[in-house]
């Protein structure tokens, strides 16, 4: 049976058509409405107001400083050496305890003498021999007995043996070894019996008060330090103090290959506290003193574009916003107080002091910069200032439980 003329079959073409319009439409829609969703998600986010962060404030305050060097330096006795023997021999007593002061002179080790004492013995008898036959030939010679000659060698047997006699009495006295100096022992080395070559060490012995400290400092610091420059020094060893002392001399010309120059300080040492050989960080201060604005390194982001702080300020007036301020800080536990924001602010640091830095430009006296938390924030944050921790602010810092 067939179709009547005036009735047509759809074309392909025509189908094809209404289907992808219907697809566009179904898919249009869907992806309108996903962004009139996200669009309005990100108003809301970018509108919704953010909690206040809480901080720890400072208040940048003024202080005269002084410019400081720093270096690194070592401990040197005035008097320090090895104790040693001119003399070879045999220990025959010791007569110290190791780490006990000594003055200078005291008998530390006697070596046996009993070959040189005999010895002597003999020399002592000709020598006085020789001297009574100088004076002998002498009256001989004045009764014109003798010759002048005769006279002469007779005086010149007995200065030799009398010589002879000093010589040995010499080397027995170098068999008793002695301090060169006061000081403090060091641990014995020999022992009872013990043959001693000369120059073997027995003992060290430092001299411990005063006690010296040589550092280098570059060449172009050479007119900064003169000898009564005060300098203070601290050592690992005993943390928390701080020792003062005087410089007292300065080489007068740098080490071709470092292009440093030697400096060496004096400090009293009555305690012993201060050891030589002990490594020391030295600082001293040069020029006169300077007004600078100092804050906590806390407060300071160090970037390699360039240093920056959170400067704190009032925020514009929002009733709303200082409603909602004043909820946040409620619930939070805080002090209720104007709402506050934060400024990103550039600035040129200088030297340190402890837990603080100098600006040198960049803030005034009684700006209030954030010191923790700064991770925190972004330009024109709100923050609240929670100051039951702080950090210190001590131009020399102290640990609580030492």
């Amino acid at each position: 049976m067939t179709r009547p003329p005036s009735v047509r079959e759809p074309s392909a073409r025509r189908r094809m058509f209404w289907m992808l319009l219907i697809t566009l439409l179904v898919f249009g829609g869907v992806f309108g409405v996903k962004a009139v969703m996200n669009a309005g998600m990100n108003r809301f986010f970018d509108n919704m107001p953010q909690p206040p962060v809480a901080v720890t404030a400072f208040e940048a305050r003024s202080e005269r400083w002084s410019d400081s060097e720093e270096a690194v330096g070592t401990f040197v006795a005035v008097n320090g050496t090895d104790v040693t023997t001119e003399a070879g021999g045999v220990v025959k007593a010791i007569e110290f305890e190791a780490g006990q002061p000594v003055e200078a002179g005291a008998v530390l080790v006697r070596l046996n003498t009993q070959g040189e004492l005999a010895a002597l013995r003999s020399l002592e008898a000709a020598a006085q021999l020789a001297v009574v036959q100088r004076d002998r030939w002498r009256e001989l010679g004045r009764d014109r007995l003798v010759s002048a000659a005769e006279v002469d060698q007779r005086a010149a047997d007995a200065a030799s043996t009398l010589a002879q006699a000093d010589a040995q009495r010499a080397l027995i006295a170098q068999k008793v070894i002695r301090a060169p100096f006061d000081g403090l022992l060091g641990i014995r080395r020999v022992n009872l019996g013990q043959y001693l070559n000369p120059g073997d060490p027995i003992v060290s012995l430092q001299s411990l008060d005063p006690i010296h400290l040589d550092f280098t400092l570059p060449e172009q610091r050479m007119g900064a330090v003169l000898p009564g420059t005060t300098v203070r020094a601290t050592v690992d060893a005993l943390p928390g103090q701080v020792f003062e002392g005087e410089v007292t001399a300065v080489e007068p010309g740098a080490d071709a290959s470092t292009r440093n120059f030697r400096i060496q300080a004096t400090f009293d040492n009555a305690a012993r506290n201060l050891r030589p050989g002990t490594f020391a960080r030295v600082g001293f201060d040069i020029g006169g003193e300077r007004e600078v604005v100092v804050v906590p390194q806390t407060a300071v982001s160090f970037n390699p574009y360039g240093n920056a702080v959170f400067v704190i300020q009032d925020a514009p007036a929002d009733p709303e916003a200082d409603a909602a301020a004043k909820k946040a800080a409620a619930e939070g536990g805080l002090p209720a107080g104007p709402r506050l924001v934060v400024k990103q602010r550039f600035i040129r640091t200088g030297p340190t002091r402890g837990d603080l830095v100098a600006v040198i430009d960049g803030l005034e006296p009684g700006d209030r910069v954030v010191t923790s938390g700064l991770l925190r924030l972004r330009n024109d944050a709100q923050v609240t200032i929670n100051d039951k921790v702080q950090p210190t602010a001590e131009a020399e810092p102290a640990p609580g439980n030492r």
